[in-house]
């Protein structure tokens, strides 16, 4: 799973129509409160940038290959507290319920804890399954390629940036 950042504006709506509609929330100002909400959002991305360039360079420094890059992230991250993959939505909501919980924004919390963290993981579920839908439509233009080859890898990250150019996830 990934966050896209022009993904995060509609998340933000999403999420939160889905808290307040229900009444799971009250707030007093919807605007601030997705402020706050999209603050999370874009934090989770400049923290991730900032992993992916530690870890490049500690592969730099080492001499290791670069398909050692993701390994290498998640260690960083796991000495950090924080979550990569398919761990980010659960780190996202615990962020997001916590925000909720000492928002000046959130009047009351109607909501219990697991019923505010089960709506918020299947919304960042569904909003962020672009990563698999994007690596589907990749893997449909390269079948003529054997993975794992340097040719398959240069041409799936060609095909990878064109896609999302084409999808608006750049």
């Amino acid at each position: 799973m990934r966050l896209y950042a022009s993904k995060i504006p509609h998340i933000t709506e999403v999420v939160t129509r889905a808290l307040v509609e229900p009444r799971h929330l009250e707030i007093n100002d919807r605007e601030e409160f997705k402020r706050d909400i999209e603050s999370i959002l874009r934090e989770y991305l400049r923290k991730d940038r900032e992993l992916t360039e530690a870890a490049k360079d500690v592969l730099e420094q080492r001499g290791l290959p670069y398909s050692d890059l993701f390994r290498t992230k998640r260690q960083l991250a796991e000495r950090e507290d924080f979550a990569i993959g398919d761990e980010s939505i659960n780190w996202i909501a615990t962020q997001l319920i916590e925000l909720f919980m000492r928002s000046a924004f959130v009047e009351e919390v109607y909501a219990d804890d697991s019923t505010l963290r089960r709506t918020l993981k299947d919304l960042l579920r569904r909003n962020m399954q672009a990563d698999d839908d994007l690596d589907r439509e990749v893997r449909r233009h390269l079948k003529h390629l054997n993975e794992g080859t340097s040719s398959f890898e240069i041409e799936y990250q060609k095909q990878l940036e064109a896609i999302k150019r084409k999808h608006g996830l750049q």
